[in-house]
């Protein structure tokens, strides 16, 4: 067993800046990350380019310096590698958190390697770990996937691209310049509205070319070992096909924080209960940080806007602490 002031579940950006914050301000914690640090990063696309600047992607103080404006996931995967070791800050790796419980004195967190005590909670477990799934026949293929590493990979395949967005587009350009045929499934009657400016030019120009096959408002129907049925508003079609890239989005795991006994709305957004002052939720010292604050909406909270949510919750354990 071991006590700490506050247990930090995730060692993503945010997760890492309430340890720092816990650190300058003399509590004692631990970071609790399932994977590698940063895991999520980690799984972004090796080619990934962050819509932010550098210096908002920055915590705890320490400068991020980037070649250009805006930073590769290599440079952002060094930066939070570098801020962690020289601020020492107290992680466990690879070691996943199977449940949190109250014994009416303190919070029990209990991993697949040890269990750790302690007066509170910060949940900063991002998104990334559970995709959006088709829920049809064949998904579970090994030829489908829901993660895009590197575009040689399917160099001179026949890949099917799933999705209008930007992972999606980039997805479909990216593989289709090392040499794949590329076929793009759209449910909406366009590319999607949220794609960087600078890309949507190309993803056009590509597809009103031909170079780029694209299928708006048609969704899969089934995949198969050597194709993928796709309804189209004209007829359903079959086609021929060796890789299909589900760029469908991801989801926090929302069942987690229900088991915990955090209130969830009950809209389609499943918005976790908090007050935005204190990001304490309706369990007393348990805290919420990072894009987990809007549940299913996962397009409204980055790095770059919820660094602060690291400082309000170290204020608040600070304030709980002072009144006991």
């Amino acid at each position: 067993m071991e006590k700490y002031d506050v247990v930090i579940i995730g060692g993503g950006p945010i997760g890492l800046a309430c340890g720092i914050e816990c650190q300058l301000s003399g509590l004692s914690y631990v970071i609790l990350e399932k994977g590698c640090l940063v895991n999520s990063l980690y799984n972004y696309p090796t080619t990934m380019t962050f819509f932010s600047t550098s210096e908002r992607l920055e915590i705890g103080g320490v400068p991020f310096v980037s070649i250009s404006a805006k930073p590769t996931r290599s440079e952002a995967l060094e930066y939070y590698r570098r801020v962690t070791q020289n601020r020492t800050l107290n992680v466990r790796l690879f070691e996943e958190v199977t449940s949190v419980e109250n014994n009416d004195i303190e919070y029990v967190t209990t991993t697949n390697k040890a269990v750790y005590h302690s007066k509170s909670i910060v949940l900063a477990t991002g998104f990334y770990d559970i995709p959006n799934t088709l829920g049809i026949e064949g998904e579970n293929l090994p030829k489908v996937t829901h993660y895009y590493k590197d575009p040689h990979f399917y160099a001179f395949q026949k890949v099917l691209v799933v999705g209008s967005n930007n992972s999606s587009v980039d997805v479909a350009l990216e593989t289709w310049r090392k040499g794949a045929d590329v076929t793009m499934v759209i449910r909406e009657p366009e590319i999607g509205k949220s794609v960087k400016y600078w890309v949507r030019p190309d993803i056009e120009n590509r597809i009103a070319e031909g170079s780029i096959k694209a299928y708006f408002n048609s969704e899969i129907l089934k995949i198969t070992e050597k194709a993928v049925f796709v309804k189209t508003p004209d007829a359903e079609i079959s086609i021929e096909n060796d890789w299909v890239l589900a760029m469908t989005g991801y989801k926090p795991n929302l069942p987690f924080l229900e088991k915990m006994g955090i209130n969830l709305s009950l809209d389609q957004q499943r918005k976790p209960e908090y007050n935005e002052n204190t990001m304490e939720t309706n369990l007393p010292n348990v805290f919420i940080a990072g894009v987990i604050c809007g549940g299913m909406d996962t397009r409204s909270l980055f790095i770059e806007n919820s660094r602060v949510h690291a400082e309000l919750i170290v204020k608040r354990i600070l304030e709980k602490n002072k009144i006991n």
